[in-house]
């Protein structure tokens, strides 16, 4: 059985995971009916915590709806966006205020933006707006995009009192709502947000109109926001104008609700939201809660002095390791853009593997975990990890603790389908052939049988991920093979294949190319037909009888990415000096020999592998450390 938990606080954050029963030390026996003590539950997750202080709540309707209204704070799908008119020559508020009702320009830029509705009897998002006497207007305009529902406070759709500048009646809704649209008309005067007397007014996107109610209507927009409002998308394009069209209505619709969403990460919209979950954490902790205690034993101690104490029965070992969530380690990483090495925090869940900054709270690597194909265990304290086509991540134990990484190799057997690598050295045979053939993936179609590299233990369907201390994942085709051929003594590591002699493939590699079937004879020459992209079974081993500076000099022949090479080639002492100039042109990994990669073709690898922002895996890796 499960432990599920939700842990709120007042700092905006809400934690949820689950435990194993298996993996909490108890005095009671696992596997009952009754469960486990929830105080020992407890204890085991947040030590910290103060148990004797906790009390139950009440199971009524009110302590429901508001753990609900905790859950739903911040995840509202509803918005309500202002709509001003600025006619030509006007630019002030007090003048788009009293602009009494619509033109044609912006007649025609509601109808593009969203359904004139009417309010009395209106069931859907209102945006207090009456919906009952017609105070507020007796039209309003109304859309949905995506998951949102938007009302817009459209000026000239709300009550105009005459002979009052400040129309307060339309004032009260706009001047409330975090983004306001300002359309202008042609000739209207340049917009500045110094002109509004509104301190809840956080971001205005300003859509000029340009040849309105003509063929050739198009639109331009501009956005001006407060200063601690971060930026956010769709990015405007410098200098276009938008066609009057579905696609401009997305555009504009996607860059206000993002909008409001970036205002709320705002100081003042943070501080406004933690107030108001504090007021509800407060709120149930003090008239919500009973009198019992978490331990309700506590009140007869007078019992407990007539029996032995228990001691805590150890939980089954490794148990946390079948979990569903994620289960954390302090890692140090390399950093392959700066050749260092950076202190991280690895998660590994059944979904994600992931390393996250803790001190930048930022995600710098993430795959899936389907998509781990093997891993070598460097030594007792370090250990890397391959992924997708043979990219790797390397880790090192914080501490040299070598029970860190035993434990994210068994989470890994049980998560993944890939195995441990296997480190061979590879002779050459009378003619200088390795007696294999390796198709452009890096994964080898054919092993000669009885042949030097059948008897040091490579296999078909077994995947190259590093020859010579190169990484194959940085290797074009050609300079695989030519390495291959040119290198005196061959040391390779590779993953091994599935028992049916297929090669362990990444789930994101399965879907963007077909997988390729292995198909043995009943002969027992132990011959074999391959389908694309593997060797046909008509391409004979070559044995070529020329000399080493023969096979030099020869002409390369072209390798194309969809044949299998034969790796017949000979070697000799006279190929050093070229092995050199073309080692200048081969990459090498940084985990292999302390090298960086090519900057230039490859980057930083964990700036190729960073993603904006945090997800929810990594949150939840985040503050179950913080525990």
């Amino acid at each position: 059985s499960t432990f599920s938990f939700t842990i709120y606080n007042e700092h905006l954050n809400t934690l949820r995971g689950s435990i194993l029963e298996d993996g909490v030390p108890s005095t009671s026996k696992h596997g009952q009916a009754r469960g486990l003590p929830l105080k020992e539950v407890l204890e085991y997750l947040v030590p910290e915590l103060n148990v004797h202080c906790l009390r139950l709540a009440l199971n009524t309707p009110k302590v429901t709806d508001q753990l609900m209204k905790l859950d739903e704070q911040g995840l509202s799908f509803q918005r309500k966006v202002g709509i001003m008119y600025c006619m030509a020559g006007q630019s002030s508020e007090e003048e788009m205020y009293n602009n009494e009702s619509a033109g044609p320009a912006l007649e025609e830029f509601l109808t593009l933006l969203g359904e004139r509705v009417r309010l009395k009897g209106f069931t859907k998002y209102r945006a207090q707006l009456d919906i009952k006497t017609d105070s507020t207007g007796t039209h309003s305009l109304h859309t949905t995009y995506k998951d949102y529902e938007i009302m817009f406070h459209v000026s000239t759709m709300l009550p105009y009192t005459p002979n009052n500048k400040q129309q307060l009646l339309r004032k009260r809704h706009i001047g409330n709502d975090i983004v306001t649209i300002v359309f202008q008309e042609p000739g209207a005067l340049p917009f500045t947000p110094k002109n509004i007397r509104s301190h809840f007014q956080h971001v205005f996107v300003i859509v000029r109109a340009h040849n309105p109610c003509s063929d050739n209507c198009s639109y331009s927009v501009a956005v001006t926001r407060s200063k601690d409002v971060p930026t956010f998308g769709p990015v405007i394009p410098e200098g276009v104008t938008f066609p009057k069209s579905s696609v401009f209505r997305d555009f504009l619709l996607a860059k206000v609700i993002n909008a409001e969403n970036a205002a709320h990460k705002s100081h003042k919209f943070r501080a406004m939201a933690t107030r108001t979950r504090q007021e509800y954490l407060r709120d149930l902790a003090e008239r919500h809660t009973t009198s019992t205690p978490i331990d309700p034993s506590g009140k007869f101690p007078f019992i407990s002095l007539a029996h032995k104490r228990k001691e805590k029965s150890r939980p089954y070992l490794g148990a946390e390791l079948r979990s569903l969530g994620a289960v954390t380690w302090p890692v140090h990483a390399e950093d392959h853009g700066s050749g260092g090495e950076l202190e991280a925090l690895l998660a590994v869940s059944n979904e994600f593997l992931i390393l996250v900054d803790q001190e930048a709270k930022a995600v710098i690597f993430n795959c899936a975990t389907k998509d781990v194909i093997g891993w070598t265990p460097s030594s007792p304290a370090s250990l890397r990890i391959f992924y997708e086509r043979g990219d790797s991540v390397s880790l090192r134990s914080i501490s040299n603790n070598t029970e860190d990484f035993k434990e994210v190799v068994k989470r890994l057997e049980l998560l993944t389908k890939g195995c441990e690598t296997s480190e061979m050295t590879l002779r050459r045979n009378g003619l200088g052939q390795l007696g294999f053939h390796v198709n452009y993936e890096g994964i080898v179609a054919e092993v000669e049988p009885y042949g030097y590299a059948w008897q040091a233990g490579l296999r078909q369907g077994s995947r190259l991920v590093e020859i010579c201390k190169v990484a194959v994942a940085t290797l074009t085709h050609e300079q695989m093979i030519d390495l291959l051929r040119t290198t005196v003594s061959v040391r390779v590591v590779i993953i091994p294949p599935h028992d049916d002699a297929t090669p362990r493939r990444g789930c994101s590699e399965l879907y963007r190319m077909p997988v390729s079937e292995y198909k043995g004879s009943s002969s027992d020459s132990g011959s074999f037909e391959y389908k694309f992209p593997f060797r046909s079974n008509n391409n004979k081993w070559q044995r070529t009888s020329s000399s080493p500076q023969q096979s030099l000099t020869a002409s390369p022949q072209p390798h194309t990415p969809n044949r299998a090479i034969s790796l017949g080639s000979s070697v000799g002492k006279t190929l050093s000096a070229e092995r050199l100039e073309r080692g200048a042109v081969i990459p090498r990994s940084v985990s292999s020999d302390g090298r960086p990669l090519d900057t230039k073709r490859f980057g930083s690898f964990f700036k190729q592998r960073s993603v904006d922002g945090i997800c929810p895996e990594a949150i939840c890796c985040y503050l179950l450390s913080e525990l």
